[in-house]
């Protein structure tokens, strides 16, 4: 914890902090609205700030990781040991040039979007109801009804920990595949990403955009906490179907629930911890295996310790 305690003064001073919390309680934090405390939770002004910080993480031999908006993350319930690093409201910048919009990697996929319906640009619709940041977006190619990140996207500004620098990659070397990309495999952190998008209609545009919404709201289970999907999609097939057909909808640990309205969420319906909440979609993962041969997948990312018994 020395590290950590010496990390957190030197944080404290800098100027391009926003703000420095020790043991962080993670749940306050991310959409599901449980998890355990991070060692350290440090929010950065800006770029400068980020990478003046994970450089010197990496010096002190910290462990971090690099959060969005917290809505596709779940911290298990002993804590995370190390230092987790959320873009602050200095990195939320939207700028439209001509047909491309230019987003800092703190903007929300509902900004992104929203900018991009105002100047009359389309191929962003589908991301105006998807929780999450657009760094995130990059990272794991976030979709929606029919439409991914990677589909629009042009190029990124990334940090690349093992080669200490900054680089931009265009689309094609990004290698994006079903809710991946090469910045999975190599830890880049997303500085800002632009999107080369079609001038339309922009009433036509908003209107998608409302039809998107609504749909959501009559399908998914928006009231409670949850993380959206909680599983990949499999191949042939919906993570939702399989666990309705399973009989598993409705099913409850603790105070995590498979959603009965989307089967495909796991919803936390009060005071659930980190802990039921992958119990419960262990317990979903062995019965549609047992029952179909299908080994689903989590889409949340999920790190930190176990609670030692």
């Amino acid at each position: 914890m020395r590290e950590t305690e010496r990390l957190i003064r030197e944080l404290n001073s800098d100027p391009d902090t926003e703000s420095v919390l020790a043991d962080a309680p993670m749940g306050e934090y991310c959409s599901f609205k449980a998890g355990g405390r991070a060692d350290c939770l440090f929010v950065p002004r800006g770029e400068a700030g980020l990478l003046r910080a994970l450089r010197r993480i990496r010096d002190l031999g910290l462990s971090y990781f690099v959060m969005g908006a917290g809505t596709n993350l779940l911290v298990r319930d002993g804590g995370f040991r190390g230092v987790i690093v959320k873009p602050g409201a200095g990195m939320r910048a939207v700028r439209v040039d001509g047909a491309r919009v230019a987003a800092l990697c703190g903007a929300s996929r509902c900004e992104l979007a929203t900018a991009a319906a105002t100047a009359s640009l389309g191929g962003l619709e589908f991301a105006h109801g998807i929780p999450g940041s657009v760094g995130g977006a990059v990272y794991m190619n976030a979709g929606a009804y029919g439409g991914e990140i990677g589909g629009v996207l042009e190029s990124a500004r990334v940090f690349l920990p093992d080669e200490d620098a900054v680089v931009s990659l265009r689309r094609a070397e990004l290698a994006f595949a079903y809710r991946s990309s090469l910045l999975q495999s190599l830890g880049g952190v997303v500085l800002e990403a632009r999107f080369a998008l079609a001038p339309g209609n922009g009433a036509e545009i908003r209107a998608r955009m409302s039809d998107f919404a609504r749909r959501r709201a009559e399908k998914q289970p928006l009231h409670l906490p949850s993380a959206g999907s909680f599983f990949r999609r499999p191949a042939g097939g919906f993570a939702g179907k399989l666990i309705e057909d399973a009989g598993l909808s409705g099913l409850s640990c603790g105070g995590a629930r498979i959603s009965p309205r989307h089967s495909g969420f796991i919803v936390n319906e009060g005071g659930a911890t980190a802990s039921e909440i992958i119990d419960l979609a262990e317990i979903v993962r062995s019965i549609v295996f047992d029952r179909f041969g299908v080994m689903l997948h989590p889409e949340v990312r999920i790190i930190g310790d176990d609670i030692d018994l």
